[in-house]
């Protein structure tokens, strides 16, 4: 149901999961910041945006709150935005948007497919850097992506 792949040589990560939801679906959860909130991120931590622009030019701003009320700014960038897919740069940043120093911003590359009574959501992070991709997967970001997206299943249910 769910695959990671690390190309060192591209500087970039693969990942791609099947979802028993019509497209239609599954986009709008990716799109609107209603349905973002309830499965960005992995419990107990909670997505909360701030600003959601989805266009090209535009931005998500959200934080990721801790249960113990730890809050991490993050800004995704929309370049494209086509039919069922998208291409944004994503960065930690302050609460206003601005890059937070020391971590690069890494583009993505989300793109869904109707297969059947299933949905294919393909995505590709490419980084600046081999140690910015480690970095990020140090971080346990192959964990907490997975929860992120069993909670989107969960969702979508």
């Amino acid at each position: 149901m769910i695959s990671f792949e690390k190309d060192l040589a591209k500087k970039q990560l693969h990942v791609v999961r099947e979802f028993k939801a019509p497209i239609a679906k599954v986009w709008s959860a990716w799109t609107e910041a209603e349905l973002l909130d309830k499965w960005w991120g992995p419990r107990p931590w909670n997505a909360v945006t701030k600003i959601m622009e989805f266009k090209p030019g535009g931005q998500w701003l959200y934080s990721m709150v801790g249960p113990a009320g730890e809050v991490h700014w993050s800004n995704v960038q929309f370049i494209t935005v086509g039919t069922n897919t998208f291409e944004a740069t994503s960065f930690f940043s302050d609460e206003n948007g601005v890059q937070a120093p020391g971590f690069s911003p890494s583009n993505w590359h989300v793109a869904m497919k109707q297969e059947g009574d299933k949905t294919i959501v393909n995505v590709t992070l490419t980084f600046q850097s081999e140690a910015d991709l480690e970095k990020l997967v140090a971080m346990g970001f192959q964990g907490g992506f997975t929860i992120g997206l069993n909670q989107l299943e969960e969702l979508l249910g």
